[in-house]
């Protein structure tokens, strides 16, 4: 017998309240339901009954709770905020997602949460930044060679590599992002 639910109140729901004499144990990330052979007592009417030999297995995984799910972009606000990312991302040896975007960009504003739970699965591999263009120096901004938003740059050793350009759907944009990191990380 195979069980494939949602959460465990669905199995609990299906399966033990079915047949109340089943035990349900918990260890770790794991739900275990199993049922062995011999003696057990019928629940609607308080019987003891012979049970069928059969040993069966039920298993719910939960997503690991000790990483995050998002980790929020670090903004950078002027030159020299930038110059100090840059030199600790070169110490490190590793490389940093600069996302520019501004605030009334609305694909910029829907590509950032996606962003941000990229930056959780490469938590410690790669580093991600935003630049609100409004809100930062015209300097800023010509350094980054920014012509059109949402850009996305991987910048690895002080210098930029990559870069997307995200006037397109969200998706195809996020598969080009993870592209790009695959070939420097």
């Amino acid at each position: 017998m195979s069980i494939l639910a949602a959460n465990t109140h669905i199995v609990y729901r299906e399966v033990l309240l079915r047949d109340p004499q089943n035990q349900l144990s918990g260890g770790g990330s794991s739900l275990f339901w199993s049922r062995s052979p011999g003696f057990g007592v019928d629940g609607r009417r308080g019987e003891w009954r012979k049970t069928k030999k059969r040993d069966l297995r039920v298993e719910a995984f939960w997503p690991d709770m000790t990483r995050p799910n998002v980790i929020e972009m670090q903004p950078i606000k002027d030159c020299d905020q930038l110059d100090q990312v840059l030199a600790q991302a070169q110490e490190l040896r590793q490389p940093i997602i600069i996302d520019w975007m501004a605030a009334w960009c609305r694909k910029c504003i829907y590509l950032k949460p996606k962003l941000e739970k990229l930056a959780a699965e490469y938590d410690t591999k790669i580093k991600f930044y935003s630049v609100d263009v409004n809100n930062v120096s015209q300097a800023l901004v010509k350094r980054g060679n920014i012509t059109k938003m949402p850009t996305i740059q991987l910048w690895k050793d002080g210098e930029m590599k990559a870069e997307v350009i995200g006037g397109h759907k969200a998706w195809i944009v996020m598969d080009e992002v993870r592209e790009m990191i695959q070939k420097f990380v």
